[in-house]
């Protein structure tokens, strides 16, 4: 008898769910520029729904930083300056080297191979920049997934999505992919040798570099 009435409680918060990853998609694929003001209207229009979802959808994006609410100005598409660049790196460095040291000391054979699988997509890839990118980060998460603290993988996953807003994005320059490969080479070797020092090291050497091509 009360699952009519569960059924409709879960309905706004799905619809809005949607709303929020057809927006995020949107701005990832840059069809909502960074620093751009979103046309609520248009959206509604657009997306066949009612402003309450919308709006709703902006405050889960908010909340994730991609979205910027402004007083009796709406909601803007978040423009990253040279600061919030840096120390979105500076964060993601130090969990991520973290991460690495952690897996170079406790991961599976398996685990390790499932990586090295990825690192081999990078090595086919590199030249295809938009397959590197995602390939990329999947080897990125994977990592952290092995590495087993979910908070650890929350917070870098929202500082990952807010990463995907910086217009000079360090993969975007020209000859970066290949330097990043070299760096996924010799991180590659820390983590199958269990050598967690050098592959903190090298993690944060990777951040490091990365940063300085997209500040560059």
């Amino acid at each position: 008898m009360n699952t009519p009435a569960l059924d409709t409680a879960l309905a706004p918060r799905a619809l809005y769910q949607d709303v929020a990853e057809r927006l995020r998609e949107q701005i990832f694929n840059r069809e909502l520029e960074p620093g751009s003001w979103i046309d609520e209207q248009k959206l509604t229009a657009e997306l066949g729904i009612s402003r309450t979802p919308l709006r709703e959808a902006l405050k889960v994006l908010a909340v994730e930083g991609l979205v910027t609410m402004k007083v009796r100005r709406g909601a803007y598409v978040t423009e990253m300056s040279s600061d919030d660049v840096r120390q979105v790196y500076h964060l993601l460095a130090l969990m991520e080297s973290d991460a690495a040291g952690d897996v170079a000391r406790n991961a599976s054979p398996e685990d390790l191979a499932q990586l090295r699988g990825l690192h081999d997509r990078l090595e086919r890839e590199v030249h295809q920049r938009e397959f590197f990118f995602a390939t990329n980060e999947a080897f990125h998460i994977q990592l952290l997934v092995i590495a087993g603290n979910r908070w650890r993988q929350q917070i870098v996953a929202d500082l990952r999505k807010v990463m995907k807003l910086n217009r000079h994005h360090s993969l975007f320059k020209q000859g970066r992919p290949e330097e990043s490969l070299n760096e996924h080479r010799a991180l590659m070797y820390a983590l199958e040798r269990r050598d967690g020092a050098l592959a903190t090291r090298l993690m944060r050497a990777h951040f490091d570099n990365g940063l300085a091509a997209a500040a560059g």
